[in-house]
């Protein structure tokens, strides 16, 4: 979602003073969709069965991924969306333009899951192939006996672990009325109450007890995401963006500090214990000592309930890239004359119209990456098919975010001469 700048008539000195005192609204930089138009073609990829680039996103490489991305840049878009509206029309009402976007979000959700469920019927169905595809995302249960899954979709009460993304992002989105309204008090108690909750998340302190909810019905199975866990990354997003936290400074140290914690996660990550923990070094008498830390920091790596070196890891990252990018994002384009210039220019063009329509393209990509990875059951996964398959598909979010803009744009409303 973008801001739209609208005409107004001329002010009075009287309106034009009342203007000058009302805090200018806060308007987002190239960085915010950038950023996260990069991680929605990073989802595409890892949602892909059997896809080998999967080894070179960023999960490969540290604690945090594009998971990360998507929801602190998702925080920073809902403090521009959202909380103007709370500035603007009071708690009410923004309350009211919060539960309208949580409504939008849970159709979504229910029409991802119908789609990717029917595509996968129908290819067991109508393909008869030795792979049972709806097994593919354990979804045996919804077809054998659907009564007790379907009233659990539509409570929620039933979320599969492909579809579990935008039930998090409905009930972080929940909680924005709470901080809004700890916000008119004190911004303090904000991050009192992200505390608090993100606490109260963790397994690793109250276990069985833990606030969570329950993925299905047949089982203690809970959500893999836990929106009191994540809600921490996402409103730390939305309060840098509303002005509650300060923007970091561009220094030496701080860029020292970041990029020693990236640098330091490798070792620890899926690629370090994979290869240098476990073929070159650390390994001795007693053990591997690289595998035996990580197996350790197990509850502050946790994906499900966000664990803390996660948050560590990304905001040094985060920071890193804020920093590279440049002020309001203005190293990320060339700006030159040159063809090379124009072409990458271009690029982060459409980069950026990605990232604007992140919900569309999101619904689209969960979709398209079962059929790209159904097309390579087919055509094979060697290195040129597989690459073929990962272009096609990004080809598909972009004409989406196109798709979607122009659609959003309202073009049969524009008056034709």
């Amino acid at each position: 979602m973008t801001l739209a700048a609208t005409d107004t008539p001329p002010l009075s000195a009287a309106a034009s003073a009342s203007a000058a005192a009302t805090p200018k609204a806060r308007v987002r930089d190239l960085r915010l969709d950038f950023f996260r138009g990069i991680a929605m073609f990073i989802i595409l990829m890892a949602h892909t069965p059997g896809n080998f680039l999967t080894s070179w996103i960023p999960a490969r490489w540290g604690f945090s991924d594009a998971t990360e991305i998507f929801v602190f840049c998702s925080g920073m878009a809902s403090a521009i969306a959202f909380g103007g509206a709370f500035q603007r029309s009071g708690w009410l009402l923004g309350t009211s333009r919060v539960a309208f976007r949580i409504w939008q979000v849970y159709w979504a959700h229910i029409g991802l899951f119908i789609a990717v469920a029917a595509l996968l019927a129908g290819i067991d169905f109508y393909g008869n192939f030795d792979k049972q595809y709806i097994g593919s995302l354990n979804l045996w249960k919804f077809f054998a006996d659907p009564a007790v899954p379907l009233v659990g979709l539509v409570t929620l009460s039933y979320v599969p672990n492909y579809f579990d993304i935008l039930p998090m992002y409905m009930v972080v989105l929940a909680m924005m009325p709470i901080v809004m309204a700890l916000a008119r008090v004190h911004t303090g108690l904000v991050f009192l109450f992200m505390g608090i909750v993100w606490l109260g998340a963790q397994e690793s302190l109250w276990g069985a007890a833990h606030l969570s909810f329950p993925a299905e019905p047949w089982s203690d199975r809970r959500w893999f995401f836990n929106p009191f866990g994540w809600q921490l990354i996402f409103f730390t997003g939305f309060a840098f963006m509303r002005g509650w936290l300060p923007k970091p400074p561009v220094s030496q140290v701080l860029i020292a500090i970041a990029a020693f914690v990236v640098i330091a996660n490798i070792p620890l990550s899926n690629i370090g214990v994979r290869a240098i923990a476990r073929d070159w070094f650390f390994v001795t008498e007693t053990g591997n000592s690289v595998i035996d830390a990580r197996v350790a920091l197990k509850p502050l790596i946790d994906k499900s309930d966000f664990g803390l070196l996660r948050y560590v890891h990304f905001l040094a990252l985060a920071y890193l890239a804020w920093v590279i990018a440049g002020d309001r994002g203005d190293n990320l384009l060339a700006r030159g004359s040159s063809l090379g210039a124009r072409i990458w220019d271009r690029i982060v063009q459409i980069i950026l119209k990605v990232g604007q329509q992140s919900l569309a393209v999101f619904i689209v990509s969960m979709f398209t990456a079962r059929v790209m990875g159904f097309v390579m059951d087919m055509i094979g996964r060697e290195t040129g098919t597989t690459l073929l398959v990962n272009l096609a598909g990004a080809l598909v979010l972009v004409a989406t975010a196109y798709g979607a803009g122009w659609f959003k744009s309202q073009p049969w409303k524009r008056k034709t001469t």
